[in-house]
Formats: C-alpha cells, structure tokens, sequence
C-alpha cells in the first residue's frame, strides 16, 4: 500500500492534514452556498419590492386608455400616448398607488406623477382580488357649460381656501391652464382632467405658489398624470444614508454629517433667503395665509442658480383648513394637537378640544431650520449678529401680541443682514 511507505507519525499527520482540507472545503462550499441563497433572497426581494412600488407602464396604459376613449385629454396627452416623446425613466415610487418618475419630454427633464389604484396583497393559495381602480373622471358629465363648470372650479377653491377677494382671478388662471391645446376654449376631457387635479392638494398648491418662483413649474398634464419641472438638487441640505444605516447613526451625528455636504457659504445664504421669502409670500398671501406642516430637509432643492423650490407642495397647507382641523379635534394634552409634523396648537383642557391658534409661526420653524445651516461656514464678523436674530426668530410665538409687527420686523432684519452679505459676490 502506499500509505504503508509512511511512518506512523506521518500517516497521522498525513490523514489529519487531508481531514483539515476536507473541512475547510466543506466549510467554503457551504459559505458559497449560504452567500448564493442569501443573495438570490436579497435580489427577490428587491426584484419584488421594485414591480410593486414602479408600475409606470400601468400608469400610461390606464392613462392612454381613458384618453383614446375621449374620457380625458390635456396638454399632455397627445405626447405620451400618440407621439412617444414624453416618457418616464428613473423610478422614485415610495408609494404603490403614488407613481413618481423621473421623465423627458422634448427638451424638458421633469418629475412625473401619476395615481393609481391600490394594490391588494393576498396569501399563497388564495385567488387574487382584482386591483381596486382609481376613482373615475366622471367630473364635470356631460352638458355642463363652461360657465358651469367655472362655478365648480370657484366652490372647490373656496372650500380649500376660505373666502379672499381673489378667488375669480385664480379661476380663470386654472381655466388657463386647463385649455390644454391652447384653442380657447375647455373640452369636456379638458375640464375632467383639470378638476381631477384639482382634487390633489399639492397641485393646486403648486399652481398657487409657481408664479412666486416657490415650487417647480407644472409643463403638463395628461388626466391625474402630470410633470413639473426637476429641481437639480435635493436635498436642502444632508447625506441619504442607505435605510441599514439609518438607525445605527445617532441623530446628534447624523445632523452634524448633514451640515458637511452643502454649497458654500454665500450660496446657502441665497438658498436660504429663498426660504424666507417663501415664508413672507404664504404669511397673509394674494390667496390667503398657509402653514408649512413639514419643514423636512427633503421637501426641499435648489436650481443651478442656487434659488429655493418647494418640492412638496404637501408640507403647505392653507391656514383656513388647518383652522377647521383643529376645531373639532378632541385632546387630552398638547400633545393630541399636531397637524402633519411642524404644526401644533394647545389643547385646551376644560373643552378638550384643540385650539385653532398655532403654537409657532412658520417663519420660527424656518429659523429653526436654518440654524445650523447658516451658522456653519459664517463669516466671523457676522457670525454673532447672525445667531442672535436666528435665536430671537426661534423665540416667535403664534399667539403673541403684535405678532404681525414682530414677524415683519425679524424678518426683514434677517433678509438685509444675509443681503448685505451676499449683494456684491456673484451667487447674488
């Protein structure tokens, strides 16, 4: 035998090296195994995860449909679905029945969003249910004059806004918009799709706040499909760490890594003048006064030209409806009194409902905001001056006395000082 040339020793050290071989081999077999099941499970998932979160093919077809059908039609519609030269590309969905591209249409890179119906989960096993639709653009029906339909229009907007003096005007910008081919006058299919985005709050707020240079343009629409204009850059400000991370990285260290990745100081100085003056136009506005109920880094970009957009026009809400909320909202403690993230009132305890009056005012939640991000990379002579307004910002209250004067004088303050700052540098 050939082991037999081996002396007892090395026959033992032999089979115990060729035992260790064979173990370590199992052992990479396995691992290699483990590492292909769990990488195959990771790419199902995300593979699953990415077909029900991206449908944007059932969006256009849904779309196309309606409108080949005369159901709907806008300024929007003959591009995607005869000609082909709007199209979505880049996914952004956080929501199955909120679709969210990035898209191109001719010359313009945009945003679009689309409504769908939602999707139903079922078990292994069981018959799927069919997919709950999407309401129906059965408004305005057939025969409503356009007169008539400008008196829906007008309702609508009074119910979101309350009474102000210039409801009339806004109607016929909205009409503007709603003559979709441009030959003055609104079709039926015209007049469906308007008011079917009219249902959607951060289109209207967006139509409202565009002129101002607020929030990104709307280019068109197609029934509830509709694309605004991308906004270049976004966040505000911060890192989006992977969602792993997220919860390892305390939130004292995540603010300070957020405040590494931002444009210099002069240009955030601009961006953040475009806050403020967002801020001036919502406090008592052509339309009324608005509340910002999120003031999240990631509502928020800035163009090339380092100027402010709003890129959820959600986070706005009008003053009037956030009212109405909070009258017939019952509270135990404050703590019962929030609207959305940043807004709050007090609970009052003897009625045990909520307050109407605000806690803070928005131009507080904006210093608040833009606290640390002004104040890192400041020039040192402006430095202390910059935190004492910034800091006696933070301090105003809603329910101050005078507090319109206060507001207007901290504000116009703060303006000058960054103005000064920035009027000769080339970011002005």
């Amino acid at each position: 035998m050939f082991c037999s040339r081996f002396h007892p020793v090395e026959r033992k050290l032999f089979f115990a090296t060729t035992a260790r071989i064979s173990f370590v081999r199992v052992k990479y077999l396995f691992l290699t195994w483990l590492t292909v099941l769990v990488g195959s499970w990771v790419l199902y998932v995300q593979y699953s995860a990415y077909t029900e979160l991206c449908r944007g093919h059932e969006c256009k077809n849904a779309i196309c449909d309606k409108y080949r059908k005369g159901i709907i039609d806008g300024s929007a519609c003959s591009s995607l679905c005869d000609k082909d030269t709007l199209y979505m590309s880049r996914c952004l969905s956080t929501l199955p029945n909120n679709q969210v591209y990035t898209g191109s249409w001719g010359d313009h890179d945009g945003i679009i969003r689309c409504k769908l119906g939602e999707v139903v989960h079922y078990e292994l096993g069981e018959e799927p249910e069919p997919r709950r639709e999407a309401p129906m653009f059965d408004k305005p029906t057939r025969g409503t004059s356009v007169e008539k339909f400008r008196e829906m229009v007008f309702n609508h907007l009074k119910s979101k806004l309350g009474e102000q003096a210039n409801l009339a005007s806004l109607v016929s910008q909205i009409l503007s918009v709603a003559d979709g081919n441009k030959d003055g006058r609104v079709s039926l299919p015209e007049a469906r799709s308007t008011w079917a985005l009219l249902q959607m709050d951060e289109v209207l707020l967006g139509l409202l706040l565009q002129d101002r240079g607020h929030t990104p343009r709307l280019l068109g629409y197609c029934g509830d499909l509709y694309m605004t204009e991308r906004v270049p850059y976004g966040p505000l400000y911060g890192l989006s760490l992977p969602w792993p991370l997220v919860s390892w990285v305390p939130n004292g260290v995540q603010r300070t890594m957020d405040q590494w990745f931002t444009p210099s100081w002069p240009r955030k100085a601009k961006i953040s003048m475009g806050l403020l003056e967002l801020v001036e136009d919502i406090f008592h506005g052509t339309y009324g006064s608005f509340l910002i109920c999120d003031l999240a880094a990631e509502h928020f970009g800035y163009t090339d030209r380092h100027e402010l957009r709003l890129t959820n026009a959600r986070a706005v809400v009008p003053e009037d409806e956030f009212r109405r909320t909070m009258r017939v909202l019952k509270c135990e403690t404050d703590a019962d009194c929030v609207y959305g993230v940043d807004c709050q009132t007090s609970c009052d305890m003897s009625e045990k409902r909520c307050r109407e009056e605000p806690v803070q005012p928005n131009l507080a939640k904006a210093c608040s905001t833009l606290k640390d991000y002004l104040l890192r990379g400041a020039p040192s002579e402006l430095r202390e001056e910059l935190e004492r307004q910034l800091y006696a910002c933070m301090a105003l209250k809603g329910n101050a006395g005078q507090m319109n004067m206060e507001h207007s004088l901290i504000l116009n303050n703060l303006k000058a000082l960054l103005w000064r700052q920035i009027s000769h540098t080339k970011d002005s």
